[in-house]
């Protein structure tokens, strides 16, 4: 344990594209430093090493790039096929971004971790409850998650997983992390508590609906561009909010 520990904390922040890419990662992980309680964040960013949330919004993608780590690499996704939920999907043994985010909030409330862990399981954390809100990270087993659905997107085959992971993302708006939060971070408080309630259980439920619409909106050999983009733009920015403000809460509730 104390081999891997070392080893994660000299690993740089490398980022690759999953989830929501590093763009959509910083955005959630921004969102959620900009709402958590002034002294929870203060903590957070000790345990942190001095670092921002987005200084570590993608980290946990590099993981599974190790072969000695390659069994978190079912951490990012929970596959549901066509006909279940995820209560009736058989469950991976090697666990799930459900399984994953549960043990990660058990472990960072238990007070019983060293610092190093504790800072283990805040990179993951908030890069895990991002992945949770991306809608193919919710997709069928049958096709690897849409990886096996091939589209178009404004004229060039990709995976419909592609679309949602990070081509939506960086297509839709050419903002900074900073600009995104500034442009969405902005309901009522409210509604920010109406978007953070409900359980880990329930966001999963939740995002487990949105992929099935999505793979019914985007079916195999569909072309996607302009109108595609323009009606899920709502969708990416509710996700990314919500994301941004179940993490703080998450955070809120460890550390209160």
């Amino acid at each position: 344990m104390k081999k891997l520990i070392t080893f994660m904390l000299l690993m740089f922040a490398v980022q690759t594209a999953a989830a929501w890419g590093p763009k959509g990662h910083d955005v959630v992980a921004y969102i959620a430093e900009c709402n958590v309680n002034r002294r929870v964040k203060a903590k957070v960013m000790q345990a942190l090493g001095g670092h921002t949330f987005t200084y570590y919004s993608s980290w946990a993608d590099n993981i599974r790039n190790f072969p000695e780590y390659r069994h978190t690499s079912t951490w990012h996704y929970a596959n549901v096929d066509e006909g279940y939920t995820y209560a009736t999907m058989p469950k991976n043994p090697k666990g799930d971004v459900l399984t994953a985010v549960t043990l990660i909030v058990e472990q960072l409330k238990s007070g019983k971790i060293t610092p190093e862990e504790e800072n283990i399981y805040l990179r993951m954390l908030i890069h895990f409850v991002g992945d949770m809100h991306c809608p193919m990270h919710a997709g069928r087993l049958s096709d690897l998650g849409g990886n096996l659905v091939t589209v178009k997107w404004f004229g060039k085959e990709v995976k419909l997983h592609a679309v949602w992971d990070d081509l939506i993302v960086e297509s839709v708006r050419k903002w900074s992390y900073s600009e995104w939060q500034r442009e969405i971070d902005n309901v009522s408080r409210e509604e920010r508590e109406a978007l953070s309630a409900g359980t880990p259980l329930d966001w999963m439920n939740e995002t487990v609906e949105i992929c099935q619409q999505v793979y019914k909106d985007a079916p195999a050999g569909a072309e996607l561009s302009w109108d595609y983009q323009n009606e899920n733009y709502p969708l990416l920015e509710t996700q990314l909010r919500k994301a941004g403000y179940r993490l703080a809460r998450l955070l809120n509730e460890i550390y209160k």
